[in-house]
């Protein structure tokens, strides 16, 4: 799969390799940059929360400095109370000493077990027996912190600081300190170029102490999917969640007094020290763009510095495979030193082609004239020895003598037909089978038809390349068969003498050659059989069929022989 998935024409190229292995090289450094980034991505987002919790922490000093000294002087107070006892005019004396002197709260008491303040900086008792402040102080037997709209003690809005006060593990009373709210509202949030959408203070039951004058709280700004008293946990928090309306918003909250007192700050999800996302996504991407840019400037290199050279140099190489030429410029001195050693070493083998193959085309030039020359000679003494033998027929004793003669020269005449054939042939290794028999069949009706024989002769022949091994055998078989029909030749029944030979074509590799002649009532000389068994030996080595049909009036053979389109393989002598 991954070889057939590398042969394709662009997966394949070196292109694609080496940017492919650029990239594996790149993988460890664009994994250790992304990792570093997700990193600093995650110190941005946690540095813009501290920086909203320092906000909400600067946004509530002037709460959390009030409660907690209601909260210290409760507890100092409370061991004060316990060492008095029962004197309310003594206790009411220090209680009404440390308010003129702290001057910061409304009413500081002391409420019994039973719920009286006998023992508080006012100059009359209070019964606190039936108030929420009373019953919730005495059932948790834990310091509290609450808002009242209007105090049975005070007029107006109050927060109320409860301190247990303890007789070993019982609770006796508690100190009671009340809070007037507009002066924990009148603290002054610093100027920001982008402040919270609200801020408030809330009890750890979830009640709302106090909320900023500046800002108020809406209804609609409480988160959706909490209630405040769970959201009392002991650690500074930082969230997103939906508020009544369903806008996404982010909620900060800072514990003002460890489990009893909160401030929360309302944000839009866009406020400014919140969008590290951006900085986050571009510092994501950054690792992706280095490595494009990686990939770029590789790719640029490679095709500037290897893949034009490459392709001009592989199309050189195409061009002389076609042409055989040599290009007409080459790619220069400025690619580089292995591409241009490259080309110089195909400039080499190119030129020594070029001249390897001249000089074979020479030696086969030459080859070819000097069989032209070997196929001329051969006809010529053929022609020489045929002179001779005429001379010898012509001196011959008796008729028979000069029969013999005949034949053996129309023998030799064939056989110098096709070595006149084949040097006159541009391809000395092939030659027309068409016009071969029709020069033999011609030359034989010449020398043995007599004139004013009246024999009709018909002859078709098909051009039909024969290989130089079978053209000697095929003339002589020819010679053979047309000296057997003017042999034997006479009219038939209708009084006409006829002599057919057709060469003819029936398969892509199978041909097909017919000599017919008339025969009549006249009864030829026996011979001596030496013709037949010529065509037998010259039809065996064609590797062909003969049949023979003899009929009443018509002579015919038929020889049926391969013609292999390919040369057949020489014999190297």
């Amino acid at each position: 799969m991954t070889l057939g998935f590398l042969r394709n024409s662009f997966f394949g190229g070196l292109t694609f390799r080496i940017l492919l292995f650029l990239s594996l090289a790149l993988l460890p450094i664009g994994l250790i940059a992304v990792v570093q980034t997700r990193q600093i991505a995650d110190q941005s987002q946690s540095s813009a929360e501290l920086s909203l919790i320092a906000v909400t922490d600067q946004a509530a000093t002037g709460e959390r400095t009030t409660l907690q000294e209601a909260l210290g002087a409760g507890r100092a107070l409370a061991a004060v109370v316990k060492l008095i006892g029962e004197d309310s005019a003594q206790c009411s004396g220090i209680l009404r000493g440390y308010d003129d002197e702290s001057k910061k709260f409304l009413l500081v008491g002391f409420v019994q077990h039973d719920g009286m303040m006998a023992c508080s900086s006012s100059d009359k008792p209070y019964d606190l027996v039936n108030t929420p402040v009373y019953q919730a102080a005495m059932e948790r037997g834990t310091v509290t912190v609450s808002s009242v709209e209007r105090s049975v003690v005070t007029d107006g809005q109050v927060v109320i600081v409860t301190v247990p006060v303890f007789d070993g593990e019982e609770v006796i009373g508690f100190v009671y300190i009340s809070i007037a709210r507009d002066t924990l509202e009148d603290h002054e949030i610093a100027d920001f170029d982008a402040p919270p959408l609200s801020f408030f203070t809330y009890n750890d039951l979830g009640q709302l102490l106090t909320t900023d004058q500046h800002y108020g709280l809406p209804d609609e700004e409480l988160p959706a999917a909490y209630t405040l008293n769970q959201l009392t946990g002991p650690s500074r928090q930082v969230f997103s969640a939906k508020n009544q309306a369903g806008i996404e918003r982010v909620y900060v909250v800072v514990p003002l007094i460890q489990g009893t007192a909160f401030a929360m700050t309302v944000w839009p999800s866009d406020t400014p020290m919140l969008q590290t996302d951006f900085s986050g996504r571009i510092s994501t991407l950054l690792p992706i763009v280095m490595w494009l840019a990686s990939l770029i400037v590789a790719f640029w290199s490679l095709n500037r510095l290897a893949i034009t050279h490459i392709r001009k140099l592989g199309r050189q190489m195409r061009h002389f495979a076609l042409n055989r030429t040599l290009p007409r410029m080459s790619l220069g001195e400025r690619v580089p030193f292995e591409i241009f050693t490259m080309e110089q070493t195909f400039l080499g083998m190119a030129k020594s082609i070029l001249q390897d193959e001249a000089r074979q085309e020479d030696s086969l030039r030459e080859k070819n004239i000097l069989l032209k020359e070997v196929h001329h000679r051969v006809k010529n003494n053929l022609q020489l020895i045929s002179s001779i033998m005429s001379m010898q027929i012509r001196q011959a004793p008796t008729e028979a003598n000069r029969k013999v003669l005949q034949r053996l020269q129309d023998r030799i005449l064939s056989l110098a037909t096709v070595h006149k054939s084949l040097y006159q042939d541009d391809e000395m290794s092939r030659v027309d089978a068409g016009i071969l028999l029709r020069e033999i069949v011609s030359q034989s009706l010449a020398v043995g038809l007599p004139p004013n024989a009246n024999v009709d002769i018909k002859e078709d022949y098909d051009n039909i390349m024969i290989g130089a091994d079978d053209a000697a055998p095929m003339s002589l078989l020819v010679s053979e068969a047309v000296t057997n029909a003017l042999k034997y030749i006479s009219a038939d029944t209708g009084g006409a003498k006829r002599i057919v030979v057709s060469l003819k074509k029936t398969a892509a590799e199978t041909a097909q050659l017919r000599v017919e002649n008339t025969l009549g009532d006249v009864v030829p000389e026996s011979g001596t059989g030496l013709g037949s068994r010529l065509i037998q030996a010259f039809t065996r080595q064609l590797g062909g069929t003969l049949e023979i049909d003899e009929a009443e009036d018509v002579y015919k053979l038929e020889l049926t022989f391969p013609v292999p389109l390919a040369e057949k393989k020489a014999n190297d002598f």
